[in-house]
């Protein structure tokens, strides 16, 4: 019933995590950030890490056989440091109708690991179960 969801060049380290999870239609991750593909390395520029998270999560949804027109719900956890504008931009670029984005929530967060700049989970309807 359950399928586990593994990107290339993504992973939570040495634990035991996939990128997501479906059941049914549903999808849900874990906490998706930057990273370089081929690498697996965090950016140290908040920049490339934005856009990487947006294309990790694209890459995800991808692999579950979906698209960001599936995402019904996206949080995101910034450093206080980090730039919503930033976010805002890869948001617009990702749901580019006002009256078809999903719900999001924003949550500014001092616990993120040391060389992340921000980080976000979704939930997303697919359109058939895997």
């Amino acid at each position: 019933m359950r399928k586990s969801i593994y990107i290339e060049g993504f992973s939570h380290g040495n634990n035991p995590v996939p990128a997501a999870t479906v059941m049914g239609h549903t999808l849900m991750t874990g906490a998706i950030f930057g990273t370089v593909c081929e690498t697996g390395k965090v950016p140290e520029a908040a920049e490339d890490q934005c856009r990487l998270m947006f294309d990790n999560a694209r890459r995800i949804l991808e692999a579950a056989g979906g698209s960001f027109a599936n995402v019904l719900k996206m949080s995101f956890f910034l450093r206080p440091e980090t730039s919503r504008e930033l976010l805002n931009t890869h948001w617009v670029a990702a749901f580019p109708d006002p009256d078809s984005r999903p719900a999001r929530h924003v949550i500014v967060s001092t616990t993120l690991p040391a060389s992340m700049a921000l980080q976000c989970d979704m939930v997303a309807h697919l359109d058939r179960p895997l």
